[in-house]
């Protein structure tokens, strides 16, 4: 699998607000968190079983994140970076995810987990599929009576294939081994210490 992580802390680099409401007010945060009864709530986690895994393990008690933000789609645009695995279709996710509160503002422990992560999957098997992860800023208002500061990750991943259903197949697979590097990363390590 092919794994790349980054870093965009920049002025003009995407910011998460926590909770966050699309203009129209369709679209919404939903705290699965601390309400596990929303993951129903979630088109994305509806129409594809293995998005709903992976989300209900991230917003399990057994997991130190929680999921923010989430999207699915299939093209067949290819880009530069697509065009090595020589697929017509490819399938996508994004999951924006951070450690649960309090927020954390620990860059390092960040780091360490994409690091380790992108090593991870990086020796996966060779799946006709991509992930990156990147650590962005966050800005948490769930407390009223103040604003925390601190960081998330946005985790794309991407399956290819033929068809879609073959590009989906691979996409699922590769998202299973992504939970698994994961659950293996938090339980292997005492990286999941306080942010002091």
């Amino acid at each position: 699998m092919v794994a790349e992580w980054s870093v965009e802390l920049g002025s003009n680099d995407p910011i998460l607000e926590v909770p966050w409401r699309s203009d129209d007010g369709s679209w919404r945060f939903l705290d699965v968190k601390r309400h596990p009864e929303l993951l129903l709530e979630i088109p994305e986690a509806c129409s594809y079983e293995e998005l709903a895994s992976f989300l209900d393990w991230a917003n399990s008690t057994d997991s130190p994140i929680e999921t923010a933000k989430c999207d699915v789609w299939t093209t067949t645009e290819m880009d530069a970076d697509d065009e090595v695995f020589g697929e017509k279709v490819k399938f996508s996710s994004y999951v924006d995810f951070l450690f649960a509160s309090p927020v954390c503002e620990s860059f390092p422990q960040y780091e360490r987990l994409v690091q380790t992560l992108t090593r991870m999957l990086r020796q996966a098997p060779d799946l006709s599929s991509a992930a990156q992860f990147i650590v962005r800023r966050c800005l948490d208002h769930r407390e009223s009576s103040k604003v925390s500061e601190g960081l998330y990750i946005t985790f794309y991943l991407h399956g290819y294939g033929a068809d879609v259903q073959e590009a989906r197949q691979r996409w699922g697979i590769a998202l299973a081994l992504a939970q698994n590097a994961m659950k293996q990363y938090f339980r292997s390590s005492q990286r999941i210490a306080d942010c002091d």
